[in-house]
This record gives C-alpha cells, sequence and structure tokens, in this order.
C-alpha cells in the first residue's frame, strides 16, 4: 500500500492515521505483523515506521511488548463526569462488569486543604476507605474516600461495592459538587496494583461530594490508568 505522502503532514503521522484506522478489523490481544513487513508494505523505513507506531503508543492503542511484538489494546472507556453519577453504575451501563475491592480502612488526620473543603477544623479526625476498582476483572482503579469520622459508624459494615450506592441506601445519597483532572506518574506499589508500567502516566482525579442538603461529605482521590479512561465532562 503507498501512502499519499502530503507534503503539509509529516509522512509517520500520516502512516500512524492509516494504522490507527486498521486497528478495527484486530481483535484485543492480537498482534501487529512484525516492523520489517509493515514498512515493506507501506513503503517506508523503520524509523519513520517507529514513529507511526510511537503515536499510537502514546495513545494507549498498542502496547510493546519485549521479544513479542507490538500488541492491540482495549480502548479507553468514556466516563461521563456529571454531578449525580456513580463509578459503578455508570460504567455498568457501557456494558462492563464492575468490581470495588475493599483494600484499607484507616483513620488520619484532615490536612488545611481537606478540612477547608469539608468545613472542619483543621486536624480533625477523617475516615479514610481504600478502594481498587476492577473492570471486566482488570484493575484499572485505585480511589481513597475521606470522610469526616462523625460518618464512622454508617461505613462501618462496607466492605466492597459502589459507596455511592452503599451511602445512598444508607440515607446519605452524594452528589459530585466538582472534580479536578490531573495526570501523574504511577508510584512502584500503584503500578504493581495496577498491572502497569511505571512509566505509564495516571490520570488523578479530585472529587468533593455533598448530601441532598449541600453539605460537604466525602473527598475523592481516584489514579486511573490512562490506557483505560478518557472522561467526558458535561457541559
Amino acid at each position: 500500500m503507498q501512502l499519499s505522502r502530503q507534503p503539509s503532514e509529516p509522512l509517520y503521522l500520516e502512516l500512524a492515521q492509516v494504522l490507527r484506522g486498521e486497528l478495527r478489523h484486530y481483535r484485543i490481544g492480537d498482534f501487529l505483523p512484525g516492523e520489517m513487513q509493515l514498512a515493506r508494505r507501506f513503503a517506508v523505513n523503520r524509523h519513520t515506521l517507529r514513529r507511526a507506531v510511537d503515536e499510537l503508543v502514546q495513545e494507549g492503542r498498542l502496547l510493546r511488548r519485549q521479544g513479542k511484538g507490538t500488541q492491540v489494546l482495549r480502548r479507553p472507556l468514556v466516563y461521563p463526569l456529571q454531578a449525580d453519577s456513580a463509578y459503578s453504575d455508570a460504567l455498568a451501563a457501557l456494558g462492563v462488569r464492575t468490581e470495588a475491592r475493599l483494600l484499607a480502612r484507616r483513620q488520619l488526620s484532615a490536612s488545611a486543604e481537606e478540612a477547608r473543603h469539608l468545613q472542619l477544623a483543621e486536624g480533625a479526625a477523617l475516615i479514610e476507605l481504600s478502594t481498587l476498582r476492577l473492570l471486566d476483572g482488570e484493575p484499572v482503579s485505585l480511589i481513597r474516600h475521606r470522610y469526616c469520622a462523625s460518618h464512622a459508624e454508617r461505613l462501618a459494615d462496607y466492605q466492597g461495592g459502589s459507596l455511592r450506592r452503599y451511602l445512598g441506601e444508607r440515607g446519605l445519597p452524594l452528589t459530585r459538587r466538582f472534580s479536578l483532572i490531573g495526570a501523574r506518574l504511577a508510584d512502584r506499589d500503584e503500578a504493581a496494583q495496577l498491572l502497569m508500567p511505571l512509566r505509564m502516566p495516571l490520570l488523578s482525579v479530585f472529587t468533593l461530594s455533598c448530601d441532598a442538603a449541600g453539605r460537604p461529605v466525602e473527598i475523592a482521590l481516584s489514579a486511573s490508568r490512562s490506557d483505560r479512561f478518557q472522561y467526558q465532562v458535561a457541559t
């Protein structure tokens, strides 16, 4: 196959676009043909081919596996960030099997920022629940949920599953007030828990949620694999 070689666009980007379109014919986990085979097919040198593949690796569409080749990855899920959306419910609506495991429960003191958001005194006692979220059995997110310790009794029976649904069933429905989205590199523990390379960035989200009366109740700090998520913000 010959590329059009548009003078206004670098050749590797044109090739990346062609490969991007062809990925829909592959199944998740399939491997691309070898570099030499692809280079001959598109009549380009291996450097151009590698730059094109690099584009798709950075987008999370492909994964280079040492000694095995280049593997097709699952496309990121689009998670709608809406005021009343619950993580598990929103993803289940996309046909994804969701699971939330409780990893740890601990008490800590509120930082100045946390106290400001939760309208508490600095140093006030908080309870933190750490959860691991899995989609179709694959670990994708680590979330730390923090609440005023006055909610400890209500949270005592939580062992896993949707925390928002759990609280709603106990008379404390929550609504997202705002979310701040960022990105950072994973530390070794996070990378191990999420089964991801250290060099892959995480999507980080800080969310403040309130009760029906508008009182702040929950701070959620999530870290998600950037190759598995895209956040859609409603306007």
